[in-house]
């Protein structure tokens, strides 16, 4: 699962929860973060309004989502116009329609953090049902956002390996290039292509690349390779 996937998955689940909790009189709208390697791998709202205020918080780098993201417990704000707490987010969020907020972290075993932002145009607009309500679709979703993060990770793992792989063979033939060309051991033919990567600050990949493309253009490696 791609960054795309996953933030096709994320909007589902954001619009999925957002309706769920939406009651008569009570409109709800949600916004998921997730962080992976301490980076924002992906960001999903329901509807224009959530992405306004999701926006607005990361600008502040505070406030009750950003709170539960990194305490790991849920924040409750059940009224932005009298809400202490975050002052300069909270002067922000009163200035559009949103009346009450709710952000729930989402455990997602260590392979990563997630947080979900529940935004309403209501006061008081999360009772304590709503609460609990809203804490059983996180738990269920982070379920599912869990195996989506181990398919990345694993994704990532095969990839790394991969380019691992191809990188070690580039330079092992260029290395037996080399050891041709200049009658050389091994060690004497790689200290030759580690000398030409340092001194041209070039990566020793793309050195070795360079090698190839010689030989297979049939030209010889020049003495350069020798500084």
């Amino acid at each position: 699962m791609d960054n795309a996937d996953m933030r096709e998955f994320l909007e589902d689940f954001a619009c999925m929860t957002a309706s769920k909790l939406t009651k008569n009189g009570n409109t709800i709208a949600c916004g998921v973060t997730v962080i992976r390697q301490k980076k924002p791998v992906a960001v999903a709202e329901s509807d224009t309004l959530a992405r306004r205020l999701d926006e607005i918080q990361n600008s502040f780098d505070d406030g009750p989502c950003l709170t539960a993201l990194r305490t790991r417990t849920i924040s409750h704000v059940p009224d932005v116009h009298t809400e202490q707490r975050w002052p300069d987010y909270m002067k922000a969020a009163a200035a559009t329609n949103v009346g009450s907020i709710l952000a729930l972290p989402m455990e997602l075993n260590r392979t990563a953090e997630a947080v979900v932002n529940l935004y309403s145009t209501r006061k008081h607009g999360f009772s304590e049902e709503d609460i609990m309500a809203a804490e059983r679709v996180t738990a269920t979703g982070a379920k599912a956002l869990h195996l989506a993060v181990k398919m990345a990770q694993l994704r990532d793992a095969r990839d790394n390996l991969t380019a691992a792989l191809e990188s070690r063979a580039t330079i092992d033939t260029a290395v037996g290039i080399i050891m041709a060309q200049n009658r050389c051991c091994r060690d004497a033919a790689f200290q030759i292509l580690a000398k030409a990567s340092s001194h041209r600050n070039v990566k020793l990949r793309t050195v070795a690349a360079g090698v190839i493309a010689r030989v297979a253009g049939d030209q010889r490696i020049t003495a350069n390779f020798e500084e």
